[in-house]
């Protein structure tokens, strides 16, 4: 992708309709892809942390998207729904790449948009609404010229401002990123600024925001690319200055200590990731990632944005399986995973995403028992 496809900010929306994606547009999900793990150099102890042995259940609650559940807008085939609690007490779900018609590239090729639940309650999840009513309309302008999208990875809201950070161009092949924000619970949404995509060697693509009670926002990131293997980044920023590039603030190790200001050090092993989400919750932070080797869901607890995640147990949350071989936790094709607002660790939701065929790509909520905290 060329620097000419994007512009430095905003831009238009064309208007022109969407061809059909071609099976390369993600990477297909597999268990046991890929070469071992590197590990950096750093203050921390080497090592990869040890496997919790936590006996961890998990069970599936609903779709929460498909034709019976999200068809009324125009939105039969999406994924993500990252889950963030609106201002006004509804809950958005802001997904990926989405379709009408008959399957997963049909028609109407909308990145991204919003679908909301108007009464949540983390038991009874329905999406009953969208941005745009009986079409859900993209978010923002994006034409998918040349095959661009905008893929989401994070969505919060911090008083009564909510904010979206989206991955653009050729998926996997990130031009750059960047933030929007919205005052009006996620019905418009406002550009802010953008981070060019080869920042940090491109470990700055992909951002996960947890909204401290300390006036700050702690900012995990990696490559936003399955097959490429990246550190795990950490920055913070004022929450009153979330759409200032320059006040992004990284941690880092040098000169024997760990500091806020060095140059950015990874803060575990490197690692082939896919979704990552960071969240405070519970007096504690938490974060879920895509782990694609082996291909599974995990999630670590601990207590400060700069604890020891080289030492941290990973508990696995969801493990693969084939289609028609589903219970539990064992998901077909999963990816995402996303905590939904209102959880905690004794009941800890989840948004799961699954896509194997044109039929069968949706976003779907998972309830996990089990975790050690």
């Amino acid at each position: 992708m060329t620097g000419s496809q994007h512009s430095a900010g905003p831009h238009p929306d064309s208007g022109r309709s969407a061809a059909p994606l071609g099976p390369a547009r993600r990477t297909v999900l597999a268990a046991g892809l890929g070469a071992g793990l590197g590990m950096a150099a750093t203050g921390f102890t080497a090592g990869r942390a040890a496997a919790s042995t936590a006996a961890i259940t998990g069970t599936k609650i609903c779709n929460l998207t498909g034709p019976a559940e999200t068809g009324a807008f125009a939105a039969p085939w999406t994924d993500l729904g990252i889950p963030a609690r609106c201002p006004d007490g509804t809950m958005l779900f802001v997904c990926g790449d989405t379709f009408d018609g008959a399957g997963v590239g049909d028609r109407d090729w909308r990145a991204p948009v919003g679908l909301r639940a108007r009464h949540p309650d983390v038991d009874h999840l329905v999406i009953d609404d969208s941005v745009g009513g009986a079409h859900a309309v993209g978010l923002v302008p994006e034409s998918h010229e040349n095959n661009t999208t905008a893929i989401p990875s994070d969505v919060f809201t911090v008083g009564g401002t909510m904010y979206m950070h989206l991955m653009r161009g050729v998926l996997y092949q990130t031009h750059h990123s960047d933030f929007w924000r919205s005052t009006d619970n996620g019905q418009t949404w406002q550009y802010l600024c953008q981070w060019p995509g080869d920042q940090y060697g491109g470990q700055f693509q992909q951002k996960t925001y947890a909204v401290a009670d300390d006036g700050y926002c702690y900012v995990l990131s990696t490559v936003f690319n399955r097959d490429v293997a990246s550190d795990l980044l950490l920055h913070r920023v004022r929450q009153d200055q979330l759409g200032n590039p320059a006040a992004y603030q990284p941690w880092g190790y040098a000169n024997g200590a760990w500091a806020w200001g060095n140059y950015p050090t990874t803060i575990t092993g490197r690692r082939r990731w896919g979704e990552i989400c960071f969240r405070a919750m519970g007096g504690k932070y938490a974060l879920t990632w895509l782990n694609m080797e082996p291909l599974s869901m995990r999630a670590q607890i601990f207590a400060l944005p700069t604890s020891n995640l080289f030492t941290t147990p990973e508990q696995t949350i969801i493990v693969p399986t084939t289609p028609g071989n589903e219970s539990g936790n064992a998901v077909a094709s999963p990816y995402g995973g996303f905590i939904v607002p209102g959880s905690t660790f004794a009941d800890f939701d989840i948004t799961v995403s699954q896509w194997y065929d044109a039929q069968n790509y949706r976003v779907m909520q998972y309830r996990i028992n089990g975790l050690a905290v």
